[in-house]
């Protein structure tokens, strides 16, 4: 669903000829097989510090990475606040499944507390594995940073509001006005074992009001 938004937005705007994509390592690491401009392969985590190169070799172009929350709120944490804190040009698009989806389905930073998964069998227990958090919450106070929101798409009207939000966000790195990052509350029906249908379920009721949307 991002991937069409994304899509959909670079034709809408008439910026095929200046977007940049940098795809991650994980679920999404085949993004620049689906959307016709140019991209970079990153290593694990290190979207953004790609990003700030693309950037800075190719000023006049607008910059994006794609990322699920194993490789950027994981590996890649401190490539995100340094990119962050430099209030470097470039747009992070942040996929929260609250698991590692392409390597068996472990426990990832944001997996909830209680949430059964590969490594946490019996549901994630603070004292053993620590507690979740929120990167869109860790970065809002770096002076680098002009933009910060969190969506989802679990339906139409959502759909919807992440479109506006990656528009904001595109808009604002093309004006040269810092970091913007948009993160998506999203399902991994396969990893959670769980139906379409039942995996936006329990994102409604389990994720939203830990990881709440807005601004």
């Amino acid at each position: 669903v991002v991937h069409k938004i994304i899509a959909e937005l670079i034709e809408e705007m008439g910026i095929a000829d200046k977007a940049i994509g940098v795809a991650p390592v994980g679920c999404a690491v085949f993004a620049y097989k689906y959307i016709d401009i140019d991209w970079q392969e990153a290593a694990h985590g290190r979207a953004p510090a790609l990003a700030t190169a693309v950037l800075r070799l190719v000023p006049s172009s607008m910059v994006f990475t794609y990322q699920g929350d194993g490789d950027m709120s994981a590996i890649g944490t401190g490539e995100t606040i340094h990119a962050a804190a430099r209030g470097e040009n470039i747009v992070a698009i942040y996929i929260n499944n609250a698991i590692y989806g392409m390597t068996g389905g472990q426990m990832a930073p944001t997996t909830l507390l209680g949430m059964k998964t590969a490594t946490t069998p019996y549901g994630r227990d603070p004292r053993l594995n620590g507690y979740p958090y929120k990167v869109a919450e860790m970065i809002a106070h770096l002076d680098g940073v002009t933009y910060i929101t969190r969506q989802s798409v679990y339906n139409p009207a959502h759909v919807r509001q992440t479109k506006k939000a990656i528009r904001k966000a595109f808009e604002n790195a093309m004006a040269g006005n810092g970091f913007s990052l948009v993160e998506v509350v999203s399902t991994c029906n396969s990893g959670w074992k769980m139906s379409p249908v039942a995996a936006n379920k329990w994102l409604e009721e389990n994720m939203l009001p830990f990881y709440q949307l807005g601004d």
